[in-house]
């Protein structure tokens, strides 16, 4: 019995996936331009987070879009995941911690890391 045709469906499962969260990026995105990257964000106007994939989350503030890409990829960082972000303060910055965790569970994932903020506005008219 060869195992080909299970890596095919989970290869498939995958791409869809990643498809999914480029439309769910690019819809965010859409018609807006990066800014100058910024360390911290105020945590009391973000909204969010939006998780996109294991290295990029979004989080809105007042017209703003803010993509955050992490330095490396974070085990389990998925769409349908929580974020259980460790606050120093009133703002989420560079290097602050957080874990990921299932809904409906207690026991988070390891410890990752935000990456810069990138403000991502649309032209002003």
């Amino acid at each position: 019995m060869t195992r080909l045709p299970l890596l095919a469906l989970v290869l498939i499962a995958a791409s869809a996936t990643a498809a999914d969260s480029n439309k769910d990026l690019d819809k965010a995105l859409a018609g807006r331009t990066p800014g100058t990257p910024t360390d911290c964000i105020d945590n009391s106007t973000a909204q969010g987070p939006q998780i996109i994939d294991s290295r990029t989350i979004l989080y809105r503030s007042g017209g703003h879009v803010y993509r955050n890409t992490l330095d490396q990829a974070c085990p389990s960082l998925e769409p349908d995941k929580i974020l259980i972000v460790e606050l120093h303060g009133n703002q989420i910055c560079r290097q602050d911690h957080f874990r990921v965790t299932e809904p409906g569970t207690v026991v988070p994932g390891p410890i990752c890391w935000f990456g810069k903020f990138v403000p991502y506005d649309k032209p002003k008219s």
